[in-house]
């Protein structure tokens, strides 16, 4: 009896952070109201509060799914020893498709806490600093050039994955496949057209 009534407030409890995600995603935190998301939950606002004690409480176990979920995802994605340099534009591909999928399929998660949050800055941050960390392991294997900056280039590629997300992932107008595309496409090979030695 006890495991059935735990699985059914569990349940409960994710339905509310699911409706309140939505809730804040679309309206933001001032805006939405815990009468609307116990609404769209079918529950009773004294249910609400048996898993929750506040607005606040509730949009910040949001934020820290967010941030745990993104963080899990880069720290698990340092690119392994032992690649061939032509495998390397592929991998780099297959690292940013990973990371613009789960901004992509979390929208409601990656406009609270990319966007919205007050620490979304602060959570930015933390991402350049393990793309970073990641990159200068990968500088060290030699898939990258030695005298570039990987902080820099931490932060221009985070700042592109912040604006292409923005503007491309949320908004439908590409995938998180083509979006990973072409960042490698402008990271690794660059602006330039080659020219053939004449």
């Amino acid at each position: 009896m006890s495991n059935a009534k735990g699985l059914k407030g569990r349940e409960t409890r994710q339905r509310l952070l699911r409706v309140a995600e939505g809730e804040f995603a679309l309206h933001g935190y001032h805006e939405a109201k815990i009468s609307e998301i116990v609404k769209k939950a079918d529950l009773t606002q004294p249910a609400f509060y048996l898993y929750f004690s506040s607005k606040e409480a509730i949009y910040e176990e949001l934020v820290r799914q967010f941030r745990t979920g993104i963080i899990d995802l880069l720290e698990s994605s340092r690119i392994e020893p032992g690649l061939q340099q032509r495998e390397i534009a592929w991998r780099v591909a297959f690292v940013l498709e990973r990371i613009l999928g789960f901004l992509n399929d979390n929208r409601g998660l990656t406009q609270i806490g990319f966007i919205q949050h007050p620490e979304a800055e602060a959570i930015k941050k933390t991402i350049v600093d393990i793309v970073a960390s990641n990159l200068r392991s990968e500088q060290e294997l030699g898939y990258f050039r030695k005298e570039l900056d990987m902080e820099v280039v931490a932060h221009s590629l985070v700042g592109a994955i912040d604006r292409l997300t923005v503007t491309q992932l949320l908004t439908d107008r590409l995938s998180p496949k083509e979006v990973a595309r072409q960042i490698v496409d402008l990271f690794l090979n660059g602006l330039q057209i080659a020219h053939s030695p004449e």
